[in-house]
């Protein structure tokens, strides 16, 4: 136990992504033609209960093309949190507009009372557009993330959006597998709610292709168009007619091949997610002053990434100091991304009240989760973690 070392998020690859990636040598079908492709996206379908799925470079790229088939255009603003990977937020700069930064609820997720608030503070509602008064420009969508596999309170973010008009692009990277238990949307999957799902298979989620993601929506012509813009906009395959700006966000039967793989086992890595949740939290339950971030009471959670919550009222923290006591005893964790109203590139961004967004990046350190942890591994790093808090 003394010299092993506890990475954040790992893979695990003891399947069949051996048995499909040869198979994809041996045939010689490696690049972004290939029936691993068309196979993985048909998987997921039927996993996630969309009715379309086209499989595309990364989640970013899922990202981007599902803003573009949404209509948002430039100079457009996007309802966007500031607790989340700056991917999105990326993504909506990629085609010309704008994010408004929203504060997060207690599950760390987008919240939709500070979105309503900076909407009664800050818009207007005239001939069906929702325009931001400081700027002039017109608002036409909301990236919800489903932050470390919560899933967001998406009954009233569908309320927004059908109230105002607004296209809902789920970011639903790190939540494959999450759903709803309870409400209107009661066994829906994330990412198939909204007009846009998309998904990552980054190494560090819970089921990978190395890279890769993926866009799902239950419009056909919208599907089509992400479809088409990912494959270069071809309008002549032949003759090599291009009519539009397309992009090269194929993914390659290679990368489709372990999704098939991973896929398979994604129930099983679900149960152990949750299973080490379980055990961290017992082992941490008599340490005044520490939690872990739960699901919230409306949804089922693939629990993704473990967030530690230390309340600083109780215990003396600081969570770079904890962070290296971690490192020293080679255990890896992370903290909270750095909030992107912050970031340079968004310093001058719309934004609502920050209530609690500041208040739980100073809190959380996000601690080994991955799917490969043993009972054992559970309870060398919780003891560990119990000796570092105490100083």
């Amino acid at each position: 136990m003394q010299g092993k070392y506890y990475p954040l998020s790992v893979p695990s690859l003891k399947g069949n992504e051996l048995k499909y990636v040869s198979d994809c040598i041996e045939t010689e079908w490696v690049s972004s033609v290939g029936s691993y492709v068309s196979k993985f996206e048909e998987d997921m379908k039927k996993f996630t209960g969309a009715k379309n799925a086209v499989a595309v470079t990364n989640g970013t790229a899922a990202l981007h093309l599902s803003l573009i088939a949404a209509g948002v255009e430039e100079d457009d603003e996007v309802f966007v949190p500031t607790i989340t990977f700056i991917a999105p937020v990326n993504a909506i700069r990629y085609v010309g507009a704008h994010p408004i930064f929203i504060d997060c609820d207690d599950y760390l997720n987008i919240s939709p009372e500070a979105v309503i608030e900076f909407i009664n503070k800050n818009c207007v509602y005239e001939k069906n557009v929702l325009r931001n008064k400081s700027t002039g420009r017109k608002i036409s969508a909301l990236v919800p993330v489903h932050i470390f596999g919560n899933p967001v309170d998406i009954e009233k973010i569908m309320e927004i959006s059908e109230k105002y008009g607004l296209k809902v692009i789920e970011d639903a990277t790190e939540s494959l597998g999450s759903y709803y238990k309870i409400g209107k949307y009661a066994g829906r999957k994330t990412g198939t709610i909204g007009h846009f799902g998309c998904f990552s298979f980054n190494g560090n989620k819970i089921i990978t292709t190395g890279g890769g993601g993926m866009a799902v929506c239950n419009d056909g012509e919208n599907s089509e168009k992400i479809r088409y813009l990912s494959t270069q906009a071809k309008d002549d395959a032949l003759l090599y007619i291009h009519d539009n700006v397309g992009y090269n966000y194929r993914m390659t039967n290679l990368q489709a091949a372990l999704g098939c793989a991973q896929l398979e086992k994604i129930e099983q890595y679900i149960k152990i997610k949750r299973e080490n949740f379980d055990a961290y939290k017992k082992n941490l339950r008599n340490i005044n002053g520490v939690n872990l971030i739960g699901e919230p009471e409306y949804a089922f959670s693939n629990l993704w990434f473990y967030s530690l919550l230390v309340d600083t009222f109780k215990i003396k923290f600081d969570k770079l100091k904890f962070i290296g006591r971690l490192k020293e005893n080679k255990i890896e964790s992370r903290p909270l991304w750095y909030l992107n109203h912050l970031q340079k590139p968004y310093l001058n961004s719309p934004k609502s009240e920050m209530k609690k967004s500041e208040f739980y990046y100073e809190r959380i350190v996000n601690i080994p989760c991955s799917v490969n942890l043993t009972a054992g591994d559970v309870e060398h790093i919780s003891k560990i973690i119990i000796e570092a808090l105490n100083g």
